[in-house]
């Protein structure tokens, strides 16, 4: 017999303070973005963009977020993998969803397992990685 532990998906309440914490640290830094939040699924939980973000990082941050979530893997250590030779080289052009390869990507757990993933956007990659983890920081 075989016991399974269940654990909480993303609330909404978890996304809604997923998405504030990224803007705190992103406004901490002097960078407006938009932050998205996926479930496990891949559905949209949560999404804001910024009074003066760029327009694409709307479509950035949730390209991100949905990267992370299908390969449960930060964004910014999937960098190398797409150039090249890289295991991922074709793999962004492959699917019917686009990924995106550029660092700001996270995925959040809880208790070990994928509950969900942000993607931030609208900064440099390495400030929108930072804005993430430290979101799914405040999360744990």
């Amino acid at each position: 017999m075989s016991t399974t532990t269940a654990v909480a998906p993303l609330s909404t309440q978890d996304a809604d303070a997923l998405v504030a914490a990224a803007h705190r640290a992103a406004e901490a830094a002097g960078v407006t973005v938009s932050a998205t939040v996926l479930d496990a699924g891949g559905h949209l939980l949560a999404f804001r963009r910024d009074d003066g973000a760029v327009l694409i990082s709307g479509e950035t941050s949730t390209r991100k977020a949905y990267t992370a979530l299908q390969l449960n893997t930060p964004t910014a250590d999937l960098v190398d993998a797409v150039q090249p030779g890289g295991l991922f080289h074709t793999l962004p052009t492959a699917l019917d969803r686009p990924l995106l390869f550029i660092a700001g990507g996270v995925p959040v757990h809880r208790d070990g397992r994928l509950i969900g993933a942000i993607g931030v956007g609208g900064g440099a990659p390495e400030q929108d990685h930072g804005f993430a983890t430290a979101a799914v920081e405040a999360l744990a």
